[in-house]
């Protein structure tokens, strides 16, 4: 079938929108928003509130601030994530140098037997990028490295400071012994099975952060491993088998809660989720969260 829709004016976009159902209190606030925001990235706000896909109508009494205010919590709730995993990630990149290096040396990121392949990461790979990644870097500690030594890599605790965050969880996954892995999944009372599951599931949602796309009530598609323990972890995160808000923020925003506290002892990460979510009133069930979530341990304190 051919496209061959027509292109609209924010003026006719409006119109479209009060045709269908939807409530406008302010015209020129709402256009000022279809102008700034573009009409198809709002759309994925609204979808939520049709009652016929088909027809495109919305249910009754559905209003442009509404669909604004969704758009708004959003965008608030991505830069709280982005501030949240850069902790972690920082934190891991530290904990990564720190183990490694003490345990195989400055220069553990060449000795190819310390690591393993997959079907989706070979060493080799994974060593030509951080070569070139090294050789264009314009960092001032890497551009002095490679002006004062021979050996091709920087020390692990250099190199570790350009990885991106995806890298980063690919070399932590394909350490060969699971010893070094344990060595540094125990910092944060996980085991490494877990903390290499939730790195990957973290670095999708980082970039899901990082490309502005819509978090609030997407279905990831990468899940993680659920913790057991420590009990109050497990038993705050939802796990019940087949159910779809297992692949909701719920679960992701648990797991920051108790990493953080395991970093940073005066974080504030739950105050501030919590404010978000009663400044914009959004129903949180659209984003997993059992009902009783706030009597569970992680989110009791």
């Amino acid at each position: 079938m051919k496209y061959d829709k027509p292109a609209l004016t924010y003026v006719e976009q409006l119109a479209r929108l009060k045709q269908r159902g939807m409530q406008v209190g302010d015209e020129p606030r709402a256009l000022h928003y279809l102008a700034h925001l573009n009409y198809y990235r709002l759309a994925a706000y609204w979808l939520p509130f049709e009652e016929d896909h088909d027809s495109h109508r919305f249910r009754q009494g559905t209003c442009f601030e509404t669909i604004l205010d969704h758009y708004l919590f959003d965008r608030e709730l991505r830069l709280l994530l982005l501030d949240a995993i850069e902790r972690v990630e920082v934190s891991v990149r530290g904990h990564f140098a720190y183990q490694i290096g003490s345990r195989h040396g400055a220069h553990s990121l060449l000795q190819s037997h310390l690591f393993k392949d997959s079907g989706r990461w070979c060493y080799r790979n994974g060593l030509a990028g951080l070569l070139r990644d090294v050789q264009s870097n314009r960092e001032i500690f890497i551009k002095h490295f490679r002006d004062q030594y021979e050996e091709p890599l920087p020390p692990i605790w250099a190199v570790v400071e350009i990885m991106s965050f995806g890298q980063l969880s690919k070399w932590i996954d394909h350490l060969a012994h699971r010893e070094d892995r344990n060595a540094i999944s125990r910092v944060y009372g996980l085991d490494e099975r877990l903390l290499i599951s939730f790195l990957h599931h973290l670095s999708v949602v980082r970039n899901h952060c990082a490309h502005h796309a819509r978090l609030w009530n997407r279905e990831l598609a990468v899940k993680f491993v659920l913790p057991r323990d420590p009990k109050e972890l497990g038993e705050s995160l939802v796990s019940l088998p087949g159910e779809s808000r297992q692949r909701r923020l719920y679960n992701t925003l648990t797991m920051l809660a108790y990493l953080l506290d395991c970093i940073s002892r005066h974080h504030h990460f739950r105050q501030r989720l919590a404010e978000l979510m009663e400044r914009y009133a959004i129903d949180v069930g659209w984003m997993g969260f059992p009902e009783d979530w706030q009597s569970r341990p992680l989110w009791s304190h």
